[in-house]
């Protein structure tokens, strides 16, 4: 099994970010949308995967979020993007990116390429 970043499929901003990685991130990760993964098989739940991206690595005791997900996708990359996925793991760094990927995640239905149905929570 590969590991499997998981993003949020139904927000264009999340799917932008994700092309983006899967054209200029080389990696053997499978970088897929929540609604197509198998959830239980991957050990998600559906409100977790609305909240933040998510990292599932084989033998890996648990899934990492947001920043961390990112920072483990990049380090599966070439030297560069490994750099840069360490960057966002030291702990300054660290500290600022998940306040920053919070706010991110808030208003992303207001940055480019976001729609309203990238806007959390969703209404029931």
């Amino acid at each position: 099994m590969e590991a499997t970043f998981v993003y949020d499929g139904d927000c264009a901003f999340c799917t932008t970010c994700a092309r983006f990685a899967q054209r200029w991130v080389p990696t053997r990760a499978v970088i897929m949308p929540w609604q197509f993964a198998d959830l239980a098989g991957l050990g998600l739940t559906e409100p977790e995967c609305q909240e933040a991206v998510q990292w599932v690595a084989p033998g890996a005791p648990a899934p990492l979020a947001g920043p961390d997900a990112i920072a483990a996708l990049l380090l599966t990359s070439h030297l560069g993007w490994r750099l840069v996925g360490r960057l966002l793991r030291v702990r300054p760094v660290r500290a600022l990116a998940w306040p920053a990927y919070r706010w991110v995640a808030r208003n992303r239905h207001r940055l480019p390429g976001g729609t309203a149905a990238c806007a959390l929570p969703r209404p029931a």
